[in-house]
């Protein structure tokens, strides 16, 4: 593909080729941003596809820039002294213990970050940074070493774990949980249902009763699970606890119980990671999230040595 299909310049593959330059080795550019020798070279393949040029002359010791690679450089780097020439910046974090974690809002902020300190320390220490995005992006492209998402099974491209499965059932505010009372699971169809973008845990929940559930008017939609769970807490309607982002409002009392009959929902949890060979700070803390998960040692070792 050339720049001709494409109107916008790939920028996040100018640090793969500024690097690049700078060092004469994707090897070298690759330690310096703490990613992977073939992130940095898919990064500068697309750079280069995207130009119509050739940056790079490839060479059995590192590389070396064409002139059009020379002259991009010149003006790359004055734009990255101009960007770094202002006061007021974040500066990510980088060196060999930093490990980027990609997930959804959801599975961020409700199982990731309160457990992001214990995963941080240890005889190791490490520092994660948290890219929180609803896109199914190319971790390897995007310099990624490990992802948590919900989905239905293994993403090509990538060595997928499940990490744990979800018995879901339902919730609401303690005044609308006692509202609502006991009976059978019908009743529950009296009030407004709260649902993600996907409604299939509700569908397998009333399935299990026999009862053909569809999304209905008075019925609320969040793209969230952050959201549903805000939406029950303040009493909106009945939403569905998925273990284990429900837990801390369960416990806290801010949401309560309304029918105790469970059913596993479709969607599970997965921990994946980019092919290739994981850095050994993304293998540390790949192991600290599965011994939080509760994984199988032998299968977590089989993820991290697979492909």
């Amino acid at each position: 593909m050339d720049h001709t299909s494409s109107p916008v310049l790939p920028l996040e593959t100018l640090r793969a080729f500024e690097a690049a330059a700078r060092t004469g080795s994707f090897s070298s550019a690759a330690e310096k941003l703490n990613v992977t020798h073939g992130a940095v070279s898919r990064q500068v393949a697309k750079l280069e596809s995207w130009l119509g040029l050739r940056l790079f002359d490839r060479r059995a010791r590192g590389v070396a820039l064409t002139i059009e690679g020379q002259r991009l450089f010149q003006r790359t780097s004055e734009a990255f002294a101009l960007i770094a020439d202002t006061s007021d910046r974040w500066s990510e974090p980088r060196g060999a213990a930093v490990v980027r974690v990609s997930s959804i809002p959801s599975v961020s902020g409700l199982w990731l970050i309160p457990r992001l300190s214990r995963f941080e320390a240890g005889p190791t220490p490490l520092r994660i940074i948290l890219h929180v995005d609803h896109r199914q992006t190319d971790l390897g492209d995007e310099g990624i070493d490990l992802a948590i998402r919900c989905g239905r099974g293994a993403i090509p491209g990538r060595i997928s774990l499940k990490m744990f499965e979800e018995w879901c059932f339902p919730i609401a505010s303690p005044g609308l949980a006692a509202k609502i009372g006991d009976g059978p699971p019908a009743r529950l169809l009296d009030h407004p249902l709260i649902h993600d973008s996907d409604a299939s845990g509700w569908r397998a929940w009333f399935a299990a009763h026999q009862i053909d559930y569809r999304p209905r008017p008075q019925d609320r939609r969040f793209e969230d699970y952050n959201l549903v769970l805000d939406a029950a807490t303040h009493g909106l309607g009945i939403a569905l606890a998925r273990p284990p982002l429900a837990e801390e409002l369960l416990m806290a009392g801010r949401l309560a119980s309304v029918d105790a009959n469970t059913v596993l929902n479709p969607v599970s949890y997965w921990l994946d990671r980019p092919a290739g060979q994981p850095r050994q700070a993304a293998m540390e803390l790949a192991r600290r999230i599965g011994a939080e998960a509760g994984l199988d040692p032998r299968k977590l070792e089989n993820f991290l040595t697979t492909g």
